[in-house]
């Protein structure tokens, strides 16, 4: 009863902030400028990587020992690279932005890289998963992707946060980049899928290193050039403070704020989320592919639809209580989809298994627009929080801090889904169908259940989640008042450099 009140007090708060309407909602962002936000937004998804497990490991055959020990390596690279990218984004200070610059250095180089990876099957054709010049090869990319994709997720998740100062605005393009990129950043897996079940039913000549080598270098092609479209056309509006932090002080004044700390715990316990992958289940168990696609037919109309009711339970809910909600109802689906398969051997029948894990998909994506939306507006918001109590803005450090933690989980957690498939028995290599009746219930159970019971973990300090309407409401009316001051300052001094300058 208690927390039904509470509950309904800080609904009430919000929508009393809503009331005040603060901040004033102006349009910083054009039209041309939004549209390539959504291609920029398209172009995060529209890939193969969540055919990645299947591809190193029954495609490109990359044993999963070799996978385990070169993810391990490669996380800690990626945790030590990290802070020293970070450090080095926060003093960056130039005409063009703070982020922009290495977001159109990333395009041409990382786009190569993307290519080189998805075409790996053509440069060791048959070779065997211990292959050292392979093994070698996938190291070293590994190793340099981490390093580019590090610098470009830094910037990346900085510059949404200085797109627009209005909050407004910046919820507006979030708003519309899901809800358009939606309508086609899931094609490539979804014709990929397609092919898998046509080349394993031999209703598609080619083999099936060719398909991925053909759909991954064109993707990867495809996704560069609209990034780089991006790159381009984008500015950073938000004004950065002329105080730079130090290292050690950057560091310092993230654990000073309270949403900053929240979000790191947040994702550090979401990491416990163990799964070596659904598309393994589909193709070797139902020996179904394109279940995949199939399952997610009903839930592409609900997930337009969610979009529509979001505002409704922005008005019911507190902010906490979406977030929650949005990124855990998977995990009790999850645990639902395994009840239901467990139940006389159903894993291994194709229309329970079809049919419980459409359930699963409708009923997820009726949080779609939640899941998408939230976790962005309160990343942002804690950005700005800490602006707010620290004096200036850390976007770069403040990403890789609150990422900091999760990796080091998923250093773990990531080897951990390669050796999952070896402890279960899994052989590599084989046609669908071919796995022991003992590994196909052990990978089931390693797809639902685990995963379900595991990523629950992570609900628990989204409840704690501090900044409610009416802190909101403060926080942007002494932030724009603070910047205000800046710009004045800043104009001023530009002017005295001018009248000083000598005429010529």
């Amino acid at each position: 009863m208690a927390t039904e009140t509470k509950e309904k007090k800080s609904s009430e708060v919000e929508k009393e902030g809503a009331k005040r309407n603060l901040p004033k909602g102006r349009r910083y962002v054009g039209s041309k400028e939004t549209f390539t936000y959504v291609l920029f937004d398209i172009a995060q998804s529209f890939n193969l990587d969540n055919k990645k497990t299947y591809y190193l490991t029954d495609v490109l055959v990359i044993s999963y020992w070799w996978q385990a020990i070169v993810s391990a390596v490669v996380s800690i690279w990626d945790i030590v690279n990290d802070l020293f990218l970070a450090a080095i984004v926060d003093r960056t200070n130039t005409r063009f932005g703070k982020f922009k610059p290495y977001l159109i250095m990333y395009a041409i180089p990382g786009t190569i890289m993307a290519m080189i990876f998805w075409g790996m099957p053509a440069m060791f054709p048959g070779a065997s998963g211990t292959y050292m010049p392979k093994i070698i090869t996938y190291f070293i990319l590994q190793m340099l992707q981490n390093l580019a994709t590090s610098l470009y997720e830094i910037s990346k998740t900085g510059i949404i946060a200085t797109i627009t100062p209005d909050v407004l605005d910046r919820t507006r393009l979030i708003n519309q980049a899901n809800l358009f990129s939606s309508l086609v950043e899931n094609l490539p897996r979804q014709i990929c899928t397609i092919f898998i079940d046509l080349v394993n039913h031999g209703q598609l000549k080619i083999k099936m290193t060719s398909l991925f080598v053909y759909m991954g270098v064109g993707t990867a092609l495809c996704a560069g050039l609209l990034s780089l479209a991006f790159s381009f056309k984008v500015k950073e509006r938000v004004l950065q403070s002329v105080e730079k932090p130090d290292f050690k002080n950057a560091i310092g004044s993230l654990f000073k704020s309270r949403p900053l700390m929240l979000l790191m715990i947040s994702d550090l316990m979401g990491q416990f989320a163990i799964s070596p992958g659904l598309s393994l289940y589909y193709t070797n168990v139902m020996n179904l592919s394109s279940a995949e696609l199939i399952v997610g037919i009903p839930g592409m109309f609900v997930t337009y639809a969610s979009y529509a009711y979001v505002g409704k339970l922005r008005e019911r809910f507190s902010t906490k209580t979406l977030w929650a909600m949005g990124s855990h109802w998977g995990d009790f689906l999850n645990i639902f989809v395994y009840l239901v398969g467990a139940i006389n051997k159903n894993y291994k029948r194709t229309v329970p298994m079809l049919l419980a894990f459409m359930a699963r998909e409708t009923l997820w994506n009726t949080v779609y627009a939640m899941r998408k939306v939230v976790p962005e507006e309160i990343r942002n918001e804690a950005i700005d929080y800490g602006e707010w109590k620290n004096g200036y803005r850390t976007e770069a450090m403040a990403g890789v801090v609150k990422g900091l933690a999760r990796k080091l989980v998923s250093t773990f957690t990531t080897s951990f889904n390669s050796i999952i498939l070896g402890l279960i028995g899994y052989r590599q290599g084989l046609k669908p169908g071919q796995q022991s009746d003992r590994t196909e219930r052990l990978l089931f159970m390693a797809v639902t259940l685990l995963p379900g019971l595991t990523g629950l973990i992570g609900i628990i300090p989204k409840l704690f989640y501090n900044i409610d309407a009416e802190t909101k409401e403060r926080m942007y009316k002494e932030l724009a008042e603070r910047r205000s001051e800046t710009a004045k300052s800043l104009n001023t001094f530009a002017g005295d450099e001018e009248t000083s300058a000598p005429a010529e």
